[in-house]
């Protein structure tokens, strides 16, 4: 008797919180178009890079958030034709877009902080500090916006990252604002542009391999296959676990796929139940696909019967074996 089911396939609709989020987004986006537009204006009128960078990183700030919510729509129309997991994966191309512009904009601005600290121009250290406290308040109202939304999704937190960087950014302009005003020291503002690449570049990265990961289909940060190969296999009735995969589908989703072997007499579905509610309970994947068969049932797992004899149930079975008792990886 051959068993293919599949498992808990849980509902992923947001209703409400998606629609919540988006209203966040769209509050954010709002405040952040106007006082972009009012800053570049003014980075101009002062001479400030710092001014002119944080402007351009409340751009980028902007379509992070567009990205998110043009992301948020794709991702939850349903499966249909090719895309059979739908759009979902739209909010992690989000993010890396994000982590990427992070990463672009950074090496920019790095660029333009040493041009100007070899040669540093003249700076209205004034206007810039005045711009710079209204940034703060700014983003501090869209910051506060942004963390009511769901951060667990991976595309939600890349929005978020690229508002908490522009905070810390208006920061370091105030900062070096007021040393230019009380000291004439001019190259404060492109100090205080480079402190802001660093934080740019450590979130930049962050997102890119995050958002790398999942594209690569690895396993879950804190889901050690492995570990959990041997948990499968250390049930009741369980012979064998192998083409055991575990990866990600969007943010919060994690997704198991294995093929089981069970003992020739033993109820394959009571199997299949139990190891589905080991996933579900103890590790929090309810998308799980189980291939279960019977020892005995194919020719080529005769050999199995003896479980000295290490032979593989498929020709081309991917990754370790998990049997009971001691593992061979």
């Amino acid at each position: 008797m051959s068993n293919h089911d599949t498992g808990d396939h849980a509902g992923h609709s947001h209703g409400v919180t998606a629609d919540a989020d988006r209203r966040w987004l769209a509050i954010a986006l709002t405040l952040i178009t106007v006082f972009m537009a009012a800053e570049v204006v003014v980075g101009v009128l002062a001479g400030s890079l710092a001014l002119i960078s944080d402007a351009a990183h409340m751009l980028t700030d902007a379509v992070s958030i567009v990205l998110a919510l043009v992301a948020m729509r794709l991702s939850a129309r349903p499966a249909r034709g090719g895309f059979t997991y739908g759009l979902k994966r739209a909010e992690i191309l989000s993010a890396q877009a994000n982590g990427l512009t992070l990463l672009l904009l950074g090496a920019w601005l790095a660029y333009e902080a040493v041009r100007r600290l070899i040669d540093p121009p003249e700076v209205e250290g004034g206007l810039m500090l005045v711009t710079a406290l209204a940034g703060i308040a700014v983003n501090i109202a869209a910051t506060w916006c942004i963390s009511r939304a769901n951060r667990s999704s991976l595309n939600v937190e890349g929005a978020y990252q690229h508002i908490l960087n522009d905070l810390f950014a208006f920061i370091g302009t105030a900062i070096a604002a007021l040393v230019v005003v009380l000291t004439g020291f001019a190259r404060a503002d492109a100090i205080a542009t480079l402190v802001v690449v660093a934080l740019m570049f450590k979130a930049g990265y962050g997102l890119v391999r995050d958002s790398g990961r999942i594209f690569l289909e690895a396993a879950p940060v804190g889901l050690d296959p492995d570990t959990i190969g041997d948990e499968l296999a250390s049930r009741p009735g369980v012979v064998e676990i192998h083409d055991l995969h575990l990866w990600t589908i969007t943010s919060g989703e994690p997704a198991l796929s294995a093929h089981v072997l069970v003992e020739p007499a033993g109820d394959c579905h009571a199997v299949r139940r139990d190891l589905q509610h080991l996933l579900r309970d103890h590790h929090r994947i309810t998308h799980t696909t189980l291939q279960v068969d019977h020892l005995g049932e194919d020719p080529e797992d005769t050999a199995l019967l003896d479980l000295a004899v290490p032979t593989d149930h498929c020709a081309d079975a991917h990754g370790p074996v998990h049997r009971p008792g001691p593992h061979e990886h």
